[in-house]
């Protein structure tokens, strides 16, 4: 289940106050790396159980400097999806479209996400094949089942 659509409620709220007690620890000492950047971004989707929305916005921003600590491909992956969130599907696409190519050919999540912003675009024929891609490279079944689901709903 994609993470905007998960059920907020079955959070356990202590365990979230502890990660953000933590986070904000680490905030103190002004050197944010890889890991605490990938931290708050699953704050900020966190603050959906408490807000009922999420802040694409913190999280654009979050990714650019995230970004700028590694050059991590699932790390530009999940900032296209970002900025799909804010600046539409075709920006997200461009982005993925810059990332190395021969490090895509195999990759499941950037085939998962291209097929996510194919369908955005109702680009569908190209979608359907991207899900094809991510669905054969995929080595576990939920997330397989998953992708199979979003394919045949394709219109």
């Amino acid at each position: 289940m994609a993470l905007t659509e998960q059920d907020t409620t079955l959070r356990d709220d202590a365990l979230r106050e502890e990660a953000e007690a933590i986070l904000h620890r680490a905030a103190r000492h002004r050197m944010p790396g890889r890991y605490q950047l990938e931290a708050a971004i699953q704050s900020v989707h966190a603050a959906r159980a408490i807000t009922g929305e999420i802040q694409w916005e913190a999280i654009v921003m979050l990714y650019k400097e995230h970004c700028e600590h590694t050059f991590a491909v699932g790390a530009r992956i999940g900032q296209a999806i970002a900025v799909s969130k804010v600046n539409g599907p075709a920006t997200g696409l461009a982005l993925l479209d810059a990332l190395p190519a021969d490090a895509m050919i195999s990759h499941q999540p950037y085939w998962a996400a291209r097929a996510h912003l194919l369908a955005e675009l109702c680009r569908g024929s190209e979608a359907r094949e991207a899900y094809v891609r991510a669905i054969g490279l995929c080595s576990d079944h939920p997330i397989e089942e998953f992708l199979v689901g979003r394919m045949k709903s394709l219109s």
